[in-house]
């Protein structure tokens, strides 16, 4: 008897090493069908547009196709909910970033989700700094000028949002605070609703994306005066960084590739090297750098410490500016 339990022990030890070969071939073979990837901001976007152009190229290079599913509501919140709540098999993936990941939990009393604990991250992808634009009739060409000027007019000035708590919020409370200026925010429906009263001077400035002011600027209707990226970007390299007046000044919108908590960790590492490949291709980011936006790659453990540090750096401002959601 003491010899077959030997023997059965034996056996089904061989079983086991031989099973977890098999299992590792499993994840290691990722991705073997369609991978859903979920966009929670709506079609024909710029977030759409960079998800759709990371998705080709990962498909391309990986022979599977990644089908872009649009799920919106509550500024991303919908859509990062039904990513959170996905089957942990590598086949939902998704886009998280500075809205969702790092804002929100401050932002918002309640979450239906936790950024730190509901999802596994895979790697960054892209960068997108916002351009400060100035009225035409503003008596500022650099920063400093603007700085100085609203400084002699406390109070006098409004920048404009695209609705409170968005990065371009964010950008002007942080301005605010290092500049030591006075000024008041006017929230619109998105950013394209200001413009309207920017160029007609009833709001005199706006923290916004690089695309959508860099389109007014080249057009005459609005003066670009910086960028809050911590350096100078690469789409409008003579505009200075504001962190150049303003040290430490960094508010870029950033994305992260992300799926629901529990995905394999050798399965994640797959999904990480897949958007390394597509995400550092010259293809890829000379599409990126057209619109404004960098690519940007990271480890899965470098994404999950900087959404952590932005939540923290960014919250304090966030309380500061009364923006809240209940």
């Amino acid at each position: 008897m003491r010899l077959t339990a030997i023997r059965r022990r034996a056996a089904l030890a061989a079983m086991g090493g031989l099973a977890a070969p098999r299992l590792a071939g499993a994840q290691e073979a990722w991705p073997a069908r369609p991978v859903r990837y979920i966009n929670p901001y709506t079609a024909g976007g710029p977030t759409d547009t960079l998800s759709r152009q990371l998705c080709q190229k990962m498909a391309e290079l990986s022979g599977q196709q990644f089908v872009v599913e649009n799920r919106t509501g509550s500024a991303g919140i919908v859509g990062n909910q039904a990513i959170a709540q996905a089957p942990p098999d590598g086949y939902t993936l998704g886009l998280g970033g500075i809205a969702t990941h790092a804002i929100a939990p401050t932002l918002y009393a309640r979450l239906p989700f936790n950024p730190q604990r509901d999802f596994s991250f895979a790697s960054g992808m892209w960068q997108l700094p916002n351009l400060l634009v100035v009225n035409n009739d503003m008596p500022a060409r650099t920063v400093p000028e603007l700085i100085a000027h609203l400084k002699a007019n406390p109070g006098k000035y409004a920048y404009a949002s695209a609705g409170s708590g968005t990065t371009l919020h964010i950008s002007g409370e942080l301005f605010r605070a290092l500049a030591g200026v006075e000024i008041n925010h006017i929230p619109y429906r998105g950013s394209a609703a200001a413009y309207p009263d920017i160029i007609a001077g009833r709001v005199h400035m706006i923290f916004d994306n690089i695309p959508g002011a860099l389109a007014q600027a080249r057009e005459g209707r609005v003066r670009a005066l910086g960028v809050t990226s911590r350096a100078r970007s690469p789409v409008v390299p003579d505009t200075p960084a504001i962190a150049e007046t303003l040290a430490g000044f960094d508010m870029s919108s950033w994305t992260c590739l992300c799926g629901p908590a529990g995905i394999p960790r050798e399965v994640v590492a797959r999904i990480s090297a897949l958007a390394r490949r597509a995400l550092e291709s010259e293809e890829l980011k000379r599409a990126y750098l057209d619109q404004g936006a960098t690519a940007w790659w990271t480890t899965p453990e470098q994404i999950a410490d900087f959404r952590a540090a932005e939540e923290a750096r960014l919250a304090p401002i966030i309380r500061a500016s009364g923006a809240r959601v209940d």
